[in-house]
């Protein structure tokens, strides 16, 4: 586990000296609080317009949407990690002027041994989403380190539960007829082109259709084969480290068979 002075080291490292004249808003200097399994650190401007206990309250805020969530992981996904994780919330403009070009399209987080976050002057939808998205790949990097999940699932199960934490339990209509129109026109990429290590080689509308499609075939299981099921596929895999082999013994299906019934139910099948 890094210290609260590690972490800000590693901070003004990825940051780096001429990020705070990027963005004069943000001191540079990351505030520190932790709860009990999370540290944050966070060098978010919010004091002209929160006050000047705005940043403390902000960031109580951050840690109870993670404390929350952190319940939700054994819950639903089986995944408790043990020690505490790291999360780092950057002021917007230093975010985006040092992250921008790690990805193809835009991203408000990402996870990389710590989560990485771009911040708000208050816990909005938006980021409290953000925050649990990445709390998953976090939870996953901390119970088997070694782990090679496919991105599909990955990003599936990431994508499942910052919206099932949230009260979102299914994908919403306009969600579910954006599929349907990407499976009558077949747009939506094979489940081995979605099984690389990450999505970040896509571009945006590529990104944006991997990314609720996977959150559809997690979605698929979970309908099927009932929650508790997904999350016993989770830790089956976790135990053995072997993706294929945890879908067949669980559910009795392979990740191919549940994607192409899958597709079979867009298409209306």
């Amino acid at each position: 586990m890094r210290t609260a002075a590690a972490l800000a080291a590693a901070c003004a490292l990825l940051v780096g000296p001429s990020a705070g004249a990027r963005n004069r808003g943000a001191d540079g200097v990351f505030e520190s609080r932790t709860s009990s399994h999370f540290e944050l650190l966070q060098d978010v401007d919010i004091d002209r317009s929160g006050g000047v206990h705005g940043s403390v309250r902000f960031e109580r805020q951050v840690l109870a949407v993670l404390e929350q969530g952190f319940d939700g992981l054994d819950q639903w996904l089986g995944l408790r990690p043990q020690q505490r994780l790291s999360v780092v919330v950057y002021d917007p403009g230093i975010f985006d002027a040092s992250f921008a070009g790690l990805f193809r399209f835009p991203a408000a987080g990402f996870y990389r041994g710590l989560i990485r976050v771009r911040g708000d002057v208050a816990v909005t939808a938006a980021l409290q989403r953000t925050l649990l998205h990445e709390l998953v790949h976090a939870a996953f990097d901390a119970v088997a380190p070694s782990l090679r999940v496919p991105a599909w699932l990955n990003e599936g199960l990431a994508e499942w539960f910052e919206a099932r934490a949230s009260g979102q339990s299914r994908l919403g209509p306009g969600e579910w007829g954006t599929l349907v129109r990407a499976a009558s026109a077949g747009s939506i990429p094979p489940l081995q082109a979605l099984s690389a290590s990450s999505f970040v080689r896509m571009g945006p509308s590529e990104a944006g259709l991997a990314y609720l499609y996977s959150r559809g075939l997690v979605d698929h299981v979970a309908r099927r084969k009932g929650e508790r099921e997904l999350r016993r596929v989770c830790r089956e895999i976790v135990r053995t480290g072997d993706v294929a082999r945890s879908f067949r013994r669980v559910t009795r299906a392979t990740p191919d068979e549940h994607d192409a019934a899958f597709r079979r139910e867009l298409l209306g099948g």
